[in-house]
C-alpha cells in the first residue's frame, strides 16, 4: 500500500537575461504590491537591496558591540590580574599601566568583533540553510553561473499560481515556472 504525496506550491520563478531586466522586474512587482521577493544572481547588483525593500543591515552595530566588549574584557582582565588578584611590585612600576595593555586589548577587540561578525552574519541570514524549495526549480543552477532569477514566494498575499508567472513573463522573464516542495 503506497501513500500519495501531495506537493505544495512554494512560489514562482522568473529567469531574466540581464541584471537590468531583473532590476526593472523587481521594481515592477514591488510597485504592484508584491513584498515577498528574492533575487538570485551570480554577482551583487547595485540597487537591488533598495529595489527589494531590504532594510539596512544591523550587523555593524553587532560588530561594534563585540569589539567594545572585547576591549572592556581585555582591560578588565589585565587590571584585575595585575592590580587586584596578584599585585607584584616590579621595579617600582604601577600595578596597572594602560600602555602595556594596548596590544592585548587590541587583539581581544579584533577577536571578539570577528566572532560577532561571523555569528551575526549567520544568524541574520538564517544560515546554514541546507534546503529551500526553489532548489527544485529547473533553472536554479543557472543563478550561480550566468542567469538572473527572481523568486516570488507563495506566502506573498498577492501570489497566484496562474497570474504571478504570467506577470513575470510580461515583465521580461524568458522562462517562468512554479516550483513545489
Amino acid at each position: 500500500m503506497s501513500q500519495a504525496t501531495t506537493k505544495t506550491v512554494r512560489g514562482a520563478l522568473g529567469d531574466f537575461a540581464t541584471p537590468e531586466a531583473l532590476l526593472e522586474a523587481v521594481r515592477g512587482l514591488r510597485s504592484r504590491g508584491y513584498t515577498k521577493l528574492d533575487a538570485l544572481t551570480p554577482f551583487p547588483i547595485h540597487g537591488m537591496d533598495q529595489a527589494l525593500g531590504e532594510k539596512p543591515s544591523r550587523l555593524g552595530y553587532l560588530v561594534a558591540a563585540g569589539g567594545l566588549t572585547g576591549a572592556c574584557a581585555a582591560l578588565l582582565l589585565q587590571w584585575w590580574t595585575g592590580a587586584v588578584d596578584y599585585p607584584l611590585v616590579v621595579g617600582g612600576k604601577p600595578f596597572f599601566a594602560f600602555e602595556f595593555s594596548v596590544p592585548i586589548t587590541f587583539e581581544l577587540t579584533v577577536l571578539i568583533a570577528a566572532f560577532a561578525a561571523v555569528l551575526g552574519m549567520l544568524a541574520f541570514n538564517g544560515l546554514p540553510r541546507l534546503y529551500h524549495p526553489v532548489m527544485n526549480a529547473s533553472r536554479f543552477k543557472g543563478a550561480t553561473n550566468d542567469r538572473f532569477l527572481l523568486v516570488v514566494d507563495a506566502q506573498d498575499p498577492l501570489f497566484d499560481p496562474e497570474r504571478t508567472p504570467a506577470l513575470l513573463g510580461s515583465l521580461g522573464s524568458e522562462h517562468t515556472e512554479v516550483f513545489e516542495d
